[in-house]
């Protein structure tokens, strides 16, 4: 997990900027994932993205379809969280 924090902006579907905290980073297996956490938005619901590099090699972050693989990224980050607190 990344202690600095970072901020990146995303486009929502309205075509809306909206920047976003990333609060944690973490690997299961081969896979990374990124945990982003609205700013300036009423509602602190917490987004788990995986990350992947496109053709170019560039990073992207990929909403996470497969609802076992959501799960296990939300149980890893829950974890990360119980150690903190």
């Amino acid at each position: 997990m990344k202690d600095k924090q970072e901020t990146i902006i995303l486009i929502d579907e309205e075509g809306n900027e909206v920047e976003f905290e990333v609060i944690a980073t973490f690997d299961i297996e081969d896979r990374e994932y990124a945990v982003l956490l609205p700013i300036n938005e009423e509602e602190e619901e917490a987004y788990i993205l995986r990350i992947e590099s496109d053709e170019d090699g560039n990073m992207i972050l990929v909403n996470i379809e497969d609802k076992a693989e959501f799960d296990d990224a939300a149980a890893v980050y829950e974890a990360i969280i119980d150690e903190i607190i």
